[in-house]
């Protein structure tokens, strides 16, 4: 890794707390450390520049397309309670004109970019107890984590090499403009939502891609609206059986697609899912190319929400977690122009709905 100067890392406080904290830790991850150490995970790894991580250029619509070079990676995002980890190659980049917005959607790498929310972007060459690790971080404005990209054992370690002298920074200091977390904003009261006109709305829903639209509209949040729209569109499930599902649909087989994101990126598989596993209170998906990483006891509401398009109606199930943050949707696989798997449509409607809050008043 080629390094331009900045403060060197010894002579950093917050990278020799970091140390001290690894000695005691030695498994901690560096979100988890952030935490600890009541710093952005942003202004963590920036401690490291001169070491091993190099700050590189944010120059979204040159360095996306280029990731193709690197050729088999690990493409990572998350939330605060669950991890989506996909394998595949980084291709068919595409960029709206503003460059505000993009898509990754090859057959392996899917995924939806919110751009104007991507703000620092650094490399990091870190030895690990299984060898080194090579990756891509990029982080928001706030220093939180975005979006990261790790190389594999079958990936391009030239191309690698190639990238950082292309994109590195001509100074490698660590950001300065960063901004503390916005407060959550207050969910407006359920009397001064145009309920009737919400519900209408719903029903008139030709695409499932037009859902946040109609929140928008209606100045809804998006758990706030599965509460209002009525048994017919949406019924609260008992959390537990979020894992029971994952499990019928990895012993039948059936493709589906699970979405877990935040606020700047939004990462999809679409397939089939195998092998399930339980790792003290976190819920597993440990396959070849993909694998999931979900905080159960996070999980406070399970969702079964179904909305109207041109394909016919179109079913998923979606976790919250007890602030109201959406930790992950799974749906059915399907195309534009299809409609929805029966067999899908079988197995999100076999769990017995919970009574809600308004059935019980």
């Amino acid at each position: 890794m080629n390094l331009a100067p900045c403060i060197p890392p010894h002579q950093n406080n917050l990278f020799s707390a970091w140390q001290q904290l690894l000695q005691q830790q030695p498994r901690l991850r560096a979100r988890e450390a952030a935490r600890q150490l009541a710093v952005s995970e942003a202004e963590l790894i920036a401690s490291r520049l001169g070491l091993n991580t190099l700050r590189l250029r944010p120059d979204w619509r040159e360095l996306l397309p280029a990731l193709e070079s690197l050729g088999r990676i690990m493409a990572l995002t998350r939330n605060e309670s669950c991890v989506h980890e996909r394998k595949g190659i980084y291709r068919e980049v595409t960029l709206a004109g503003n460059g505000r917005m993009g898509l990754v959607l090859s057959a392996d790498i899917d995924l939806r970019l919110f751009l104007g929310g991507w703000h620092s972007l650094f490399a990091v060459e870190q030895e690990t107890a299984h060898g080194m690790q090579r990756s891509l971080q990029v982080f928001d404005q706030h220093g939180v984590a975005v979006h990261k990209v790790f190389l594999t054992a079958d990936s391009d370690l030239d191309a690698w090499g190639r990238l950082l002298a292309r994109f590195a920074e001509p100074t490698q200091l660590p950001p300065e403009d960063l901004l503390p977390l916005p407060a959550r904003a207050a969910e407006r009261a359920d009397s001064a939502v145009d309920v009737e006109g919400l519900r209408q709305g719903w029903a008139q829903l030709k695409d499932v891609h037009h859902f946040h639209a109609l929140l928008g509209r209606y100045q809804v949040g998006r758990q706030q609206a599965l509460r209002l729209a009525g048994r017919q569109w949406a019924e609260p499930l008992d959390p537990q059986a979020l894992p029971q599902m994952m499990g019928e649909a990895a012993a039948q087989q059936l493709p589906v697609m699970l979405f877990v994101g935040n606020r700047h990126c939004i990462q999809i598989h679409g397939g089939p899912i195998q092998t399930l596993r339980w790792a003290g209170d976190w819920f597993n998906v440990l396959d070849a190319d993909f694998n999931l990483h979900l905080d159960m006891p996070a999980v406070a509401q399970l969702w079964r929400v179904r909305k109207p398009s041109v394909d016919g109606l179109i079913t998923s199930w979606e976790a919250f977690d007890v602030d109201g943050e959406l930790i992950l949707q799974m749906f059915g696989l399907r195309k534009p122009g299809q409609p929805e798997l029966a067999a899908w449509r079988a197995l999100a409607e076999g769990t017995p709905a919970q009574e809600s809050a308004a059935d019980a008043s």
